[in-house]
Order: C-alpha cells, then structure tokens, then sequence
C-alpha cells in the first residue's frame, strides 16, 4: 500500500478528533504459545491502518492541539546480537518510508515523552483502542495501559477510539479494493485446484492441502480464516473446522475459504456435489439458496439498510422451502437458517464498523445457506460485493456458482 494512503487515514481521525487531544495506538506484542514459542505476530489491524508497519512492539501518537496537529512513532532499538538469532529490527529510515511519519524516536524514551507532553499541554482526552468483544475477555494492552495512565495522571479524560477507527475502514479506497481482488483471485486458483482433485474417498483435510499449496504458491503465508472443508453432515455445523472426516459418494462438500492478501482478505464459499452431479433433492435446495443470494445480490445499493439484506435473505429462503414443502410458515425457517447473511469485508474477515445504511466503497459478503442435518447437508453460497455508487459489484463473480456451471466445472477435471 503507498505512503499517501497512511497518510491520508491519521489525516481523517485527527479531523475528527476535538482540539487538545492525543490518540495512542499499539502495535501489539506476540503471544506466548508454549514454552519459548510464540504464535506469529499479526499487528493490531488499527495500527496497521493508520502506520502500514507491521512489527511488534511500536507506538503512535497523533496530537491536535491550538489547531496544531503532531505524529510521532516510538520503535524498537537494533541489537546486533539478538539480529543474528531473529532478523534486524525496523530502522528509522524504513518506518519513515512506509508511513510518512518523520517523528520517529526508540521505545524506551517512549513513557517520558509522553509524559512531558501531558505536562506541558492541556490533553483532558486521551484515545485508546479500548475494542472489547465480552465482559469476560481478557484485558487488552490498551486498557492495561489506560488504567496505569488513570492512576498516574487522574485529570486524564479516557476515550476509545476504536469506534472511531472502525467506522473509518469501514469505506474502502481503490487500493483496498485491489487488493480484496488480489485475494479473490487466488482463492479463486486455490478453488479450482481443490476441484481438480476431488474425489469420494479423499478426506476433507487432502482438499485443504490442495487450497493451501496454491496459496503457499502466490506468497500467502495468512489465510483470512481457518478454512472449512465440510462433507455431508458435517457442513450443518456452521463453523466446522476438524476437516478430518472422508468423502462419500452423494455427498456434498461445503468450502469456505479464503485467502489473504497484503493483509487484506477475502471471503468465499461454494458448495458442490463430490462426484460431480446434483441429486435432484440436492438441485431443489441448492437452487433455493442461490435464488435468495441473487435476490439479495440485486437490492444492495447506497441508502440501504444493513438490516434488509437479511430480512431479504429470509423472505426469498422461506418461500423457495415453502415451495417444496420443506416448511410451511416461515417461522420455520429458523430451524434450517440460523444465520445472518452478510458481513463486512476488508483488514478483517468479519470486518468492523456499524452496520447501517450501506455507503460507496463498502464490501461486504452475502451468504444464505440451508442446513439439514437429518438429510446430511448443508449448502451456502458465497460472494463478496462492492457497494459503487450506483449500485453494486459482484468482485467474486469470475467463481462458478449455478448449477449447471457447478457441474461443469466439476466435469473439468
């Protein structure tokens, strides 16, 4: 991603930021997985979105203050020694290149600098990425620090700028969409090369080898989810990720997906017949989850609410299993459709921001699905769609996904 775009993002939240006020951003730090092992470190995708840095252990600071703004960026020091076991670490000439901040000084000057800054400027608001999911969760470095700055500077109004931030990512530049392209493309490749190779007997787990390589292939080290390679009855369970059970004849295989690109992701599932032809049944069902995808597909345009698409989605998927007397009211739905059917797309998988009316450079996924567990399947379509200012972009619509063309593609191989 170039400069200007990181630059153009702290630009927007110091806008919106109100006069003598500091936002203080984390790059995070890798999490111990066992003994001396961490996992691998993935940057706090906030930070990432206002710095394009991605190493541990680095701190922003934006100021607004007397119509003034200031950005500054605390890195870590080199060590020659350590570089030997782990890499070198970010110099000051390569974190100005990539983010355009110009005021870079080492992390261990990091807690006084701050310090006189909150001395010598009046800063009642202090933004945090204060981002909790539950009660229950553990604290985030973030609030651990917010309650250390509280205790030492009790005249310190606490903020979160989370909100702020994820109603930002929420609009999606050109570069962003390109690279949500670049994903779907390559999962795109990795679909076809699970499809060459399918057969009844495999077990889910060979066909996610197959995705993987050609993701390893392109230079992907990051998926955007752990992949999901579901047969038969296995696909009734919307998160089913153990991939460890066999193909059988008849049956379905669910594949949800994606791959990630320059951290940005994509999002995609399609569901096709094992031995490379729809039952009849399994035609009755697939077409009604396509049906309803198309249907919700076509509504999306600017100024609508967030909340219709799955009213849609259910509406259009209650008729078509009305239909073939699956049910008959649609409050009955709710047994075989138990999801929503759309979600944002973008540094995150699910990404973040309100869901209101949807606006010009959003994307976001649409995915309906049936679940039967007692017939042993479950079917669900999935694409992801630009929100354009006259309407939509399917950018996955390249992926084969009628039935006809299902079995076509199957026949391929």
């Amino acid at each position: 991603m170039r400069q200007e775009f990181f630059k153009e993002n702290r630009k927007r939240l110091l806008e919106i930021m109100p006069e003598n006020s500091i936002c203080i951003l984390f790059s995070g730090k890798p999490v111990q997985k066992s003994a001396d092992e961490c996992y691998p470190f993935i940057p706090n995708r906030n930070f990432y979105y206002l710095t394009g840095l991605t190493r541990e252990n680095l701190v922003l600071m934006l100021t607004r203050t007397n119509k003034k703004t200031n950005e500054y960026l605390w890195i870590e020091k080199g060590n020659p020694e350590l570089a030997r076991w782990v890499g070198e670490k970010i110099c000051k000439e390569d974190s100005e290149r990539i983010s355009g901040i110009k005021l870079i000084e080492y992390i261990d000057s990091f807690e006084s600098s701050l310090h006189r800054e909150l001395l010598t400027l009046p800063y009642p608001d202090v933004y945090l990425d204060l981002e909790r999911r539950s009660w229950k969760d553990q604290e985030s470095h973030s609030q651990v620090f917010a309650d250390h700055m509280l205790r030492k500077y009790p005249f310190l109004n606490i903020q979160n700028a989370y909100h702020i931030i994820s109603d930002l990512r929420r609009i999606k530049t050109p570069d962003e969409v390109v690279k949500i392209r670049k994903a779907i493309e390559i999962t795109h490749n990795g679909l076809n090369h699970v499809l060459k190779h399918c057969k009844p007997g495999m077990k889910e787990y060979e066909l996610e080898a197959y995705f993987d390589f050609i993701l390893r292939s392109h230079g992907v080290k990051e998926h955007a989810f752990q992949t999901i390679a579901a047969c038969g009855i296995n696909a009734s369970t919307l998160h089913y990720c153990e991939n460890n059970c066999e193909t059988k004849r008849g049956d379905l295989i669910l594949l949800d997906l994606g791959a990630q690109f320059e951290w940005y992701n994509s999002d995609i599932t399609r569901t096709v017949p094992v031995t490379g032809k729809f039952t009849s049944r399994q035609k009755d069902l697939y077409q009604i989850v396509l049906d309803a995808q198309l249907k919700v597909i076509e509504t999306i345009k600017p100024g609508l609410p967030y909340k219709n698409l799955n009213e849609t989605c259910k509406y259009h998927l209650a008729k078509g299993c009305q239909t073939i007397g699956l049910i008959k009211e649609d409050i009955e739905l709710q047994e075989f459709y138990f999801h929503g059917v759309s979600h944002y797309l973008g540094l995150d998988t699910h990404d973040v921001g309100r869901f209101d009316d949807l606006r010009p450079g959003m994307v976001l996924t649409v995915e309906p699905g049936l679940y039967l567990r007692e017939e042993n399947l479950g079917i669900r379509i999935e694409d992801n769609i630009l929100v354009t200012d006259k309407g939509h972009e399917n950018l996955s619509k390249e992926i084969p996904k009628t039935i006809s063309d299902v079995e076509e593609w199957m026949a391929r191989k």
